[in-house]
């Protein structure tokens, strides 16, 4: 088992922070902060295209690193600026016609949802979205009937809302898809570091995901996971440039063969070379340990929020993970940021903007979001509570 002593020491952030911000950026390790810095004093030494010219190597190995963390080959694997531009790379690869039906979830997240009414207004295509189920997450037997129904071109789902704790039976649609010859997204921006990921078990065409959430690797890093299929279907996004494509001739070019078709050329080595660390870290770690361990964090802040008078949990599921929400009338959300931050504690405030059927059924504006990762401890969890149940009444 992994030393909770050392993992804190690795993470300077651990000194000055209770860190509880996970769902939005984690704390990295110093292994990542050291790779991407003496990147960086490289490139101001000898220059920006000589400094990658000396890692080609260690560049190579960031889809092998990858592709061992999902369970895939280092050719299914692309480098992306974030998870949501993998995931419009991978929407701008399907070609579109008028009538052609997505299917997604009720609990999409909000940058995907606007992304399918963009392409509803432009290509005039339907958008569906499966209800939930009493208990809270996606309700498969309505996501099987629409399926059958409708047989939409694209099915698309978000593993772990940004909203709610909840964890989508992603394995379950994913089966539902093979069955019906459905092309499959998956977005895996909040799950990819937290729990461990399996493309092969989940049976997705594209999964994406971010490096700077659980992950705990830099900003302005992602990746896109695309299936065989995917590029068999000879598939690719929609404006591809040279390093996506060859340029053969004067009116001809050639995909690349394997995903990095969905690549742009512009890329930043540190930053590359800092994702792969913190995807390394996290194998190293061992995602057998972390998960668990997220998930026992989050299931102890739950109960101590609920024991709060006047504070409601709002987490729903079956499958609960390490993303904790909860609402009290007492808080005032700015205010209570500001508190919280002069305590040294971190969270975050969800705004009723990303979870427009979410929070109305709920009967709330916004949430308290609480997202523990495995390098905080019990005590960090109960010092927040703590700090809230002292929160000067207004």
């Amino acid at each position: 088992m992994p030393s909770l002593h050392v993992l804190r020491a690795e993470t300077p952030g651990c000194a000055h922070r209770n860190h509880l911000n996970n769902a939005g950026a984690a704390l990295p390790p110093s292994q990542v902060l050291q790779v991407m810095q003496e990147h960086l004093n490289l490139e101001a030494r000898i220059g920006g295209y000589e400094a990658a010219d000396q890692v080609v190597e260690q560049l190579a190995g960031f889809y092998q690193v990858m592709a061992q963390l999902l369970n895939t080959d280092s050719g299914n694997i692309a480098c992306a600026t974030s998870a949501t531009d993998a995931y419009a790379r991978a929407l701008s690869a399907i070609p579109w016609q008028t009538g052609d039906v997505i299917l997604t979830t009720e609990n999409d997240y909000v940058s995907n949802q606007i992304a399918f009414l963009a392409l509803k207004k432009r290509f005039q295509v339907k958008l569906l979205r499966a209800k939930d189920s009493d208990a809270g997450g996606v309700d498969l037997d309505d996501m099987a009937y629409l399926i059958r129904q409708h047989n939409p071109v694209l099915v698309a789902v978000t593993h772990v809302p940004t909203n709610s704790g909840l964890v989508q039976p992603v394995e379950a649609i994913g089966k539902l898809c093979r069955e019906h010859d459905c092309w499959y997204l998956v977005d895996a921006c909040q799950s990819a570091g937290q729990m461990a990921l399996d493309v092969q078990k989940i049976g997705c065409d594209f999964l994406s995901g971010t490096f700077r959430k659980f992950l705990r690797g830099p900003r302005g890093t992602g990746f896109l996971f695309v299936s065989d299929r995917v590029l068999e279907a000879g598939l690719e996004m929609l404006l591809p440039d040279m390093r996506s494509g060859h340029w053969s001739g004067p009116d001809t070019y050639k995909p690349a063969a394997d995903a990095r078709r969905f690549e742009y050329w512009e890329m930043s080595a540190a930053l590359i070379l800092g994702s792969k660390a913190a995807a390394a870290y996290a194998l190293q770690t061992g995602m057998d340990w972390i998960e668990p361990r997220v998930r026992s964090l989050a299931a102890q802040a739950r109960l101590e929020l609920s024991e709060l008078p006047g504070v409601r949990v709002l987490d729903q599921g079956a499958d609960l993970c390490g993303i904790v929400t909860a609402y009290c009338a007492d808080w005032e959300p700015r205010k209570l940021m500001a508190y919280l931050w002069d305590l040294q504690i971190n969270a975050r405030i969800t705004p009723n903007y990303v979870a427009r059927i979410d929070f109305p059924r709920k009967g709330i504006e916004w949430a308290l979001r609480i997202s523990p990762h495995y390098y905080n401890t019990e005590a960090e969890i109960t010092a927040a509570v703590t700090a809230l149940s002292n929160y000067p009444k207004s």
